[in-house]
């Protein structure tokens, strides 16, 4: 699972009318080699991760990992675990795993930093129950960050496969029912609901990591949540 913002091509309706469905390995295994090569969110992602490592040894999960293209990003302090649904190149330390159909769990690891990008808009109805799950693989001062997409964008286009849509103000509920939220901010801001294309717009954004009042919840393409765990849902 990745990121949609770089591909248009329509992959079929992933929902219908009173039902949720989700798409097969069949479908992710093709639709993961799209993203082979890093994009925008994930150099922006390797900023944030390099910034809570600080240069120390960490444990990282990657849950929808893909092709696992995060792993070449990353400094050698950073031991990189993942899991999706589809491994392209298995590994030991890679978990080919529907983790909508299992608990999201890597042979009984905490993590320091466990990172999502481009998951919950295809998780359905199991939003709540993956989020606890992540939750209690943090270590005690591990951080989550997660990404979401802005379905309030000015540009309504919403990519076929997503089947769990939801204003932004209630995925930060729920995440705060796991995790308290140390920052938000857009990924970027662009007037076409992609990510921003240009170098020199690209360089920009890269390093804009704040909300713009009243701008930001209308060109943001998506949003960055930093969370540490609150304890209160724990097991």
């Amino acid at each position: 699972m990745d990121d949609p913002a770089s591909s248009r091509e329509t992959a079929g309706a992933d929902s219908a009318v009173g039902t949720v469905r989700y798409n097969t390995r069949d479908f992710w295994s093709k639709e993961n080699l799209k993203f082979a090569q890093s994009h925008f969110r994930m150099e922006k992602a390797v900023r944030i991760i390099n910034a809570i490592a600080k240069g120390g040894e960490s444990d990282l999960l990657d849950v929808g990992c893909g092709p696992a293209t995060l792993m070449g990003l990353l400094g050698e302090n950073i031991h990189y675990y993942g899991m999706d649904i589809a491994i392209q190149n298995p590994a030991p330390n890679l978990i080919e795993t529907d983790f909508l159909k299992t608990p999201i769990e890597f042979g009984g690891r905490k993590f320091d930093i466990v990172v999502a990008q481009g998951i919950f808009e295809y998780v359905g109805t199991f939003q709540s129950q993956k989020l606890a799950e992540i939750s209690n693989l943090l270590t005690d001062v591990g951080k989550f960050i997660v990404s979401y997409w802005n379905f309030g964008h000015r540009a309504k286009e919403v990519y076929p496969p997503f089947n769990n849509i939801q204003p932004m103000n209630q995925f930060r509920e729920s995440l705060t029912r796991y995790f308290s939220i140390d920052r938000s901010f857009p990924v970027a801001h662009n007037w076409q609901q992609h990510e921003p294309g240009r170098k020199l717009i690209r360089t920009a954004q890269m390093r804009i990591n704040i909300n713009i009042p009243f701008i930001s919840p209308v060109l943001a393409v998506e949003y960055f949540f930093i969370c540490s765990p609150n304890g209160s849902q724990r097991t």
